[in-house]
């Protein structure tokens, strides 16, 4: 073989072992040694082939980063950091599939980098920018050594990746620059990658993990675990955790498991990034003008710390579901001391090995009870685990198991009937400022409190002889009480408490602007509805078809509770219309076009039913136009909507 190709075979083999595989085989003296004698020869013959490693080292600083354009356009993900927002791309998922499998993966803190490759060899890498053209950084990127330069694919392909330096590398770094320390490793990522001096970038130890193919020209990839497989086969540099799901609850599983280990890895992450695993379902959910349907990205909370278990009990909530909460050793956290946690149910204490005694990781967000993320060590501890209740602890009636929880199926259980008014009189709901959880359950065993209408009907005289309760808070929470009877119809489904509707939910059976249009509706016409599944449909149709939910809802309207659709011009171009767009728009955002229909007077719906009044079909229309064309709705483009508009 050839002196020269055998030196650049044997050194980028001997790069790939300690950079990506994290196992040299040979010591740096030896890889010095054979790197001095390639130089001396690319020297003597003024020949550098496409993959020598001698191309890797940082260059002469360059004037300004040019432009390039992605192949493919690089999408951004959207966000979750609610149950509530990933059970509605989940539900989003089973209106294309009902049975398909999803990726989990960590969600890496750095800089998004694109790799060009053509004809099995390295051209081109460019930052992410606008996902439709990026900064030229193919200086700075070769002196990174976590990818080939040379590979067996012939087709062009662009891959990518982030651009990342780890904690370890950071803290070496900063303790020996001091007078140029790093302020976190997402910004020195950054920072290094977009240098316009190379041999800074090299300096400063980036690594690129790579976890997506972005564009192949030839024999594309079924699925994201083809691709993941297909870039470990090629030579790049992936991070090790990776899932694949057959269920919502092996991708909690493997969410949960990315939270608590997170704390031990080291790169910087902020959360999991869920994915449909199948090509063929993606294509047929297609893209926003901003992300890719088929992805989510789960934000974690940075609010956490450390405790040990003192004893778990049992809580009934408004819909009757048992949740196990954990006695906690007091700890600090975001401001709040926490002697409290919760779990989702039985098998989650099995699952993150939660007992009494262990050491566990807590979280809390948003102002709520804390969660338990997983045992950290409960070596110490030789308490058995929990027990599965088999009888409510609050009423004694006879749990139900239905899927991976447990109900009491006692409509008039105390604490479910005092959890169900407290969650009406939530911010998000009723806001009646005041009415707090204790409150509700004084009223509910002093003064007989059993339904929301009850609430209309107290009065100064309810308020007598209970301890706390003087004059100025009784006025308040009577004033509280008269304002929530104007309340929005999207508050108040929410307010309701209809299994599974969540706010997401309810958003979009209020474009439908009453009450009893949404008590009509079908099962056809609510699954339609893009954030509605089977089981929260079932669970609509449920609700307004009980006596005694309809007596309730009679009782609030005698009270005065009227809840109000979104005010809407009654004259405008599209009054009485409902209005839904798909595809994307170039001259203004899906928000801002929306909000044109609703200023003009109409509903602005995420999906195409049998209420639908007109289409507006952007660039890259998808399922949404098909069915409108098969109900024989009216379609326009966006020339024909900015006209209307006008």
């Amino acid at each position: 073989m050839d002196r020269q190709r055998y030196l650049i075979d044997t050194l980028n083999r001997w790069a790939y072992e300690y950079y990506v595989l994290d196992a040299p085989s040979h010591t740096d003296r030896e890889y010095d040694r054979l790197y001095d004698e390639l130089r001396e020869i690319e020297r003597e013959t003024g020949v550098v082939e496409p993959d020598s490693p001698t191309r890797r080292v940082g260059g002469e600083p360059v004037k300004g980063f040019g432009r390039h354009t992605h192949i493919a356009r690089l999408y951004s993900l959207d966000k979750a950091v609610t149950e509530d927002e990933l059970s509605a791309f989940f539900t989003r998922v089973k209106k294309t599939a009902q049975e398909t499998e999803y990726t989990v993966e960590y969600k890496y803190d750095g800089l998004t980098v694109c790799l060009t490759y053509e004809n099995g060899a390295f051209v081109r890498a460019s930052t992410r920018g606008n996902g439709v053209d990026g900064e030229d950084v193919t200086a700075q990127v070769l002196t990174i050594r976590s990818f080939p330069l040379k590979i067996g694919y012939k087709g062009t392909l662009e891959v990518r990746g982030e651009a990342v330096i780890r904690l370890s590398v950071l803290e070496k770094y900063n303790r020996e620059h001091p007078s140029e320390a790093l302020k976190n490793a997402r910004n020195a990522a950054a920072g290094a990658v977009r240098n316009l001096d190379p041999k800074m970038t090299a300096a400063k130890g980036v690594e690129i993990l790579f976890y997506d193919i972005n564009y192949m020209s030839e024999d594309p990839l079924p699925s994201q675990a083809a691709a993941m497989e297909f870039l470990r086969r090629e030579g790049f540099k992936t991070y090790p955790f990776f899932r694949l799901c057959k269920s919502e609850e092996e991708v909690q599983e493997a969410v949960d498991e990315i939270e608590v280990e997170r704390r031990r890895i080291d790169v910087l992450t902020d959360g999991a990034v869920i994915k449909v695993n199948e090509v063929s379902v993606r294509n047929e959910m297609g893209y926003t003008d901003k992300f890719p349907r088929w992805a989510i990205a789960y934000k974690f909370e940075a609010e956490e710390a450390e405790t040990t278990v003192k004893e778990i009990f049992w809580q009934v909530g408004r819909t009757g579901k048992l949740t196990p909460l954990a006695k906690v050793d007091p700890v600090e956290l975001a401001g709040a001391t926490v002697r409290r946690a919760t779990l989702n149910n039985y098998g989650d204490i099995t699952r993150k090995h939660v007992r009494v005694g262990a050491r566990v990781l807590i979280r809390r967000s948003n102002e709520v009870i804390p969660e338990i993320l997983g045992a950290i060590d409960d070596t110490m501890s030789e308490t058995p685990p929990a027990e599965k209740p088999s009888v409510c602890p609050y009423c004694g009636s006879r749990t139900e198991e239905v899927g991976a929880n447990l109900f009491c199926p006692n409509r008039e259980c105390p604490p479910r009937v005092i959890q169900k008014i407290t969650h009406y009189c939530t911010k998000n709901a009723a806001d009646i400022e005041g009415m707090s959880e204790a409150t509700i359950e004084l009223l509910y065993f002093k003064r007989g409190l059993r339904r929301f209408s009850d609430l209309y009907a107290l009065t100064e005289e309810s308020f007598a002889g209970l301890e706390g309760f003087k004059e100025k808070k009784i006025a308040n929470l009577l004033t509280a009480i008269e304002k929530s009877k104007d309340i929005t119809l999207e508050r108040f489904l929410y307010a309701l408490g209809i299994g599974q509707i969540g706010r997401v939910a309810a958003r979009d059976l209020a474009a439908f602007g009453s009450l009893e249009k949404i008590a009509s509706l079908t099962f056809e016409e609510l699954v339609a509805l893009e954030n509605i599944g089977e089981v929260t449909a079932r669970g609509i149709l449920a609700y307004f078809a009980d006596e005694e939910n309809r007596e309730e809802l009679a009782r609030l309207r005698a009270a005065g509770v009227e809840p109000k659709s979104v005010k809407r011009t009654e004259t405008g171009v599209f009054s009485g219309q409902t209005v839904v767009l798909t595809g994307s728009l170039s001259s203004l955002s899906r928000s801002e076009a929306q909000k044109k229909i609703e200023e003009r007077g109409g509903v602005a719906a995420s999906s195409v039913t049998g209420h639908t009044t007109l289409v507006v079909a952007g660039e890259k229309a998808g399922s949404k136009l098909d069915k409108a064309k098969k109900l024989g709705i009216p379609i326009i483009g966006e020339e024909d909507f900015l006209k209307m508009i006008e």
